[in-house]
């Protein structure tokens, strides 16, 4: 046995078998499992089945004589390879629904996140909000101030008598 000097990869494993692309064959079995899932599909089958009864039993050109085996293995061999096919693209379409998911929440998050930093902000700035001054405020300063004026102008006014010695 050769020994491996360098472990930095995983060595290559063996495949003996066929070859195949597992997403092409998935999306095959996804379309496949979508015409078995139509009323046309069950209307097809069911022409087809009641056609096979009736050229056998009516006997116009028979080959699968009553209780019609071969058609039995026909439906069976149908039955054995559809199942997988329809478990395969239901798990297939489990992941991308797991995915979707995972992506909802992340979504969610962040638009938490958002919706948090906006409520800090909108809670500064209603506090900075908070210390500016209005126009009642200004108003009633400057009344305040006008009424001082008018005090110092009145007594500035006034006739001053003069000093007594």
């Amino acid at each position: 046995m050769k020994k491996r000097l360098d472990l930095s990869t995983p060595r290559q494993r063996r495949r003996v078998g066929i070859h195949y692309d597992p997403e092409a064959f998935g999306a095959f079995s996804e379309t496949i499992a979508r015409f078995l899932g139509t009323g046309r599909y069950l209307v097809i089958q069911t022409v087809i089945v009641v056609f096979w009864v009736a050229v056998n039993v009516f006997n116009l050109a028979p080959f699968d004589k009553y209780p019609f085996i071969f058609l039995t293995l026909i439906l069976s061999l149908q039955a054995s390879y559809a199942a997988p096919l329809i478990l395969l693209a239901q798990n297939r379409q489990e992941d991308r629904d797991r995915e979707q998911l995972e992506r909802d929440r992340e979504v969610a998050a962040r638009t938490q996140a958002d919706t948090e930093y906006l409520a800090r902000e909108l809670a500064g700035v209603r506090l900075a909000l908070a210390d500016v001054v209005t126009t009642e405020d200004l108003r009633e300063q400057l009344e305040s101030v006008v009424e001082m004026l008018e005090k110092l102008t009145a007594a500035n006014d006034e006739p001053q008598s003069p000093p007594q010695h």
